[in-house]
């Protein structure tokens, strides 16, 4: 790992830092500052407009679409300031990060065009179609159909785990254009208007109380002819890019999360006296130990991403790094907040929440019955249990990093 901010980049630096200390709330910075009730709503409802004013928003994107235009390390020192400050950093996670970047790469200029400005301005929201009942590791099996009437797409299918498609305006999912082809191929990227009759939302609600999930169905479901992302049949590579930014888009501020829920777990400790247990010390000196080793793989992540002469060799260990961090954080934070439980013993088992208490950053805050919500802790408990399913479970990422990265046979199919 050789990696060096240049001087440029820290003019940056400073320049976000003097946005940030000057747009934030008075006493931001000042520790145990908290936005409460109406104060916390108001902050949000304004935010992302002052987040446009300032030219943040997707603002790695090119000048004619709306970005700044910002090179790959003044776009990590972005991420690692708005991390520093705890500052929210986007509007829209499933448009900001995941279909705008991949309509970028992929898509026709009209649909640049007709999509970013949109997607950039906060004009639109996005929920995600890719996983099925019956296809979500293995997304390949996807079942979903769209057959071409005229000049328009005819949708028929079911997605799940579709967060936020009840706030949605489009969904971008894949779909089988093409039955007969084979598994990889024949599948279709596609834009789709969610406030249209043939879609239909159901809430999947979680133990905390949230419902961020969904089960979405398609009958008839319809969007234009040229709604079709990278061409059409070709939308296994062009999700395969879209997955990309999703688990690539955070290189050096990925560990800051579990950085402050484990700040929160020592003190959790520390109070009720758990933290004089040796066996408990023992479970934090190691849970410290690996939020630092995701630190220093996000830093060896971004030095490969910005050297222009590393070899096949060198980037295919890259392409390693990149399959085995989602196992690693992922079953880190499972065990991580089975530890937090065992720190909080049988009030653990009590939900102890209030409605003035402050979120885990990256965690959504489930509350379940406004008498008797959940604390920050044991949301974030929930929420860790999906963790090693969603965006590729741990078993799969295995047999990914085994006959990938390691060329191992693969793993044996049952026979029938």
């Amino acid at each position: 790992m050789d990696l060096a901010y240049p001087p440029e980049v820290e003019v940056f630096r400073s320049e976000i830092r003097r946005w940030l200390e000057a747009n934030l709330p008075p006493g931001w910075f000042e520790p145990g500052f908290q936005l409460r009730g109406e104060e916390r709503a108001a902050f949000s409802s304004r935010w992302v407009q002052q987040l446009a004013g300032g030219g943040w928003i997707c603002a790695s994107w090119p000048v004619e679409y709306g970005g700044r235009g910002l090179s790959v390390m003044e776009n990590v020192v972005l991420a690692e300031e708005f991390a520093r400050a705890g500052a929210p950093m986007r509007a829209d996670f499933f448009g900001d990060t995941l279909v705008g970047p991949t309509i970028l790469q992929w898509g026709t200029e009209e649909q640049k065009r007709k999509f970013l400005p949109r997607i950039q301005s906060g004009q639109i929201s996005w929920c995600q179609g890719f996983s099925e009942p019956e296809a979500g590791s293995d997304l390949a099996a996807l079942t979903t159909r769209a057959v071409l009437d005229g000049d328009e797409w005819v949708i028929n299918g079911q997605k799940i785990w579709t967060t936020q498609a009840q706030h949605a305006d489009y969904i971008f999912l894949l779909a089988r254009t093409d039955p007969d082809a084979p598994k990889h191929k024949g599948i279709s990227f596609l834009l789709v208007p969610m406030r249209q009759p043939g879609i239909e939302v159901r809430p999947i609600v979680q133990p905390d109380g949230t419902a961020e999930f969904n089960e979405t169905f398609l009958t008839d479901a319809r969007c234009p002819k040229e709604n079709v992302v990278g061409g059409l049949h070709n939308g296994w590579a062009v999700a395969m890019t879209t997955l990309g930014f999703e688990r690539g888009s955070s290189a050096t501020t990925g560990h800051r999360r579990f950085e402050k829920e484990l700040e929160l777990i020592v003190a959790k400790a520390r109070e009720n006296g758990a933290l004089a247990d040796p066996v408990i010390r023992q479970r934090l000196a190691v849970a410290w130990s690996k939020v630092r080793i995701m630190e220093v793989n996000g830093l060896r992540g971004l030095s490969g991403l910005v050297d222009p002469d590393l070899s096949p060799d060198q980037r295919h260990g890259l392409a390693a790094l990149a399959a085995t961090n989602k196992m690693f954080w992922s079953e880190y934070h499972r065990d991580v907040m089975e530890l937090a439980m065992d720190i909080l013993g049988m009030v653990g088992q009590i939900l102890t929440g209030g409605e003035d208490d402050e979120s885990i950053p990256g965690v959504q805050r489930g509350r379940g019955r406004d008498d008797y919500p959940v604390s920050p802790l044991q949301s974030s408990f929930f929420f860790s249990r999906s963790e090693t399913i969603w965006g590729g479970t741990a078993e799969i990422q295995r047999n990914i990093v085994g006959e990938r990265v390691l060329g191992l046979p693969k793993e044996p199919r049952p026979q029938g």
